[in-house]
C-alpha cells in the first residue's frame, strides 16, 4: 500500500498536448501507482474546454477515492484551473495524488506542497508565455515572422463548393472538420 492510499478506488488522468504525442507512458505510470482506470486524452491543458475525459474522472470520483496523475501540468497549465479542479475533488471527498512530484492532498503537507508546487507552476508558466511573446514581437519586427501558414487549401474547398458539395461533402473528400470548411465559407462571406 503506497503511502496516502486510501479504501476507496484510484483513478488515474493522463492528458497530451497533441495527437502526434502519446499517453501510453503516462497511463503505465499511472497503473503502476495503482490507478484501476485511467482516462486518457490528447488536448491541450491550457483551458478546461473539450477535455471530457477528465470532466467523466471528476464524476467518477467518490468520497475517499484519489485522482492520480503524473505531473500538475497534465492536470492543468494555470494557477486558476489548478485550484478549481483541487477544489472539485476536495469538495467530493476525494483526494489528488502527484506522481512524479510527490504530492498527496490526504495529507496536511501535501496540500501545502500542491499549493506551492501550483504557484511555481503557473509561474513558469507566465514567463514561457512572456518569453514567447517577447520572441514573436522580435521576429515580427525584424521582418521574420509572418504568422501561421494556412493548412487547408481554400482555392479547393471554394471549388468543391462550386461544384455543387455541401460543407459535410467538402470536409469528408478533404479529410478536414466540418466546422473548418464553415469557418472558411462563412469568413470569405463577411464583407
Amino acid at each position: 500500500m503506497l503511502h496516502g492510499e486510501h479504501m476507496g478506488k484510484v483513478f488515474g488522468y493522463a492528458r497530451v498536448s497533441s495527437v502526434d504525442q502519446s499517453t501510453a507512458i503516462q497511463e503505465a505510470a499511472l497503473k503502476a501507482a495503482g490507478a484501476q482506470v485511467v482516462f486518457a486524452e490528447q488536448i491541450t491543458g491550457t483551458t478546461r474546454e473539450d477535455r471530457s475525459e477528465l470532466a467523466k474522472v471528476l464524476g467518477a470520483l467518490g468520497k475517499g477515492d484519489t485522482l492520480a496523475v503524473t505531473r500538475l501540468d497534465r492536470l492543468g497549465r494555470s494557477l486558476v484551473d489548478l485550484a478549481n479542479i483541487a477544489d472539485e475533488i476536495a469538495t467530493i471527498g476525494a483526494h489528488l495524488r502527484v506522481t512524479e512530484q510527490a504530492v498527496d492532498t490526504s495529507t496536511a503537507a501535501g496540500r501545502a506542497f500542491f499549493g506551492m508546487l501550483a504557484t511555481f507552476a503557473a509561474f513558469e508558466t507566465d514567463v514561457r508565455r512572456e518569453r514567447q511573446a517577447e520572441g514573436i514581437a522580435k521576429a515580427k519586427a525584424d521582418g521574420i515572422y509572418k504568422g501561421r501558414q494556412p493548412t487547408i487549401d481554400a482555392e479547393r474547398i471554394r471549388s468543391l463548393q462550386a461544384s455543387g458539395l455541401g460543407p459535410t461533402a467538402i470536409a469528408d473528400e478533404m479529410g478536414i472538420s466540418r466546422q473548418s470548411v464553415y469557418r472558411l465559407l462563412s469568413h470569405e462571406a463577411t464583407p
